[in-house]
């Protein structure tokens, strides 16, 4: 181990220790302080944040549509609005429905949240002539409601097509 080498501090030999000291070595002051790091303790809690999406994916694997009871699908952009009944056994869209579609939107024109409530009320006749009664699952894509899910939902609902 190689001495390390330290710069020598005379004192005189009456000040400290009186007239027989001999001369002595201070190591220098090293700062460690930057190598301390503060002690943060974080109370553990739930960590896991998941987007809506994963949440939905999660649930689709549980809820499945059949051909009497079809899983109702609906989606909500900033500006329109889907809806899809599925046959989850044999991977068929039964109906679909935007308000894009010319057929809600122009006779006669009006705004997405009445095409959204056109939607709805065309998901009805077509339900009834596939001779669906019952909905499976509701499945909204796991985003919060709007005014255009909203008026879906009341036309779907006054011939009692949600599920509770």
């Amino acid at each position: 181990m190689a001495l390390l080498k330290f710069p020598v501090i005379h004192l005189e030999k009456s000040v400290f220790f009186g007239p027989n000291s001999k001369p002595f070595m201070l190591p220098p002051r090293i700062d460690t302080g930057f190598l301390r790091k503060p002690l943060v303790i974080q109370a553990k809690g739930n960590t896991r944040i998941e987007s809506p999406k994963i949440r939905n994916r999660r649930r689709q694997r549980k809820f499945t549509g059949t051909p009497t009871s079809p899983r109702l699908s609906v989606f909500c952009s900033d500006k329109q609005l889907y809806a899809m009944l599925v046959d989850d056994q044999n991977k068929k869209c039964l109906f679909y429905g935007s308000t894009l579609q010319k057929s809600f939107r122009d006779n006669p024109p009006c705004t997405t949240i009445e095409a959204a409530r056109r939607v709805g009320e065309e998901l009805i006749k077509v339900c009834v002539d596939l001779d669906i009664y019952e909905i499976s699952t509701y499945d909204c894509n796991g985003f919060a409601r709007g005014e255009r899910i909203q008026a879906f939902e009341i036309a779907i609902a006054r011939h009692g097509f949600l599920p509770h």
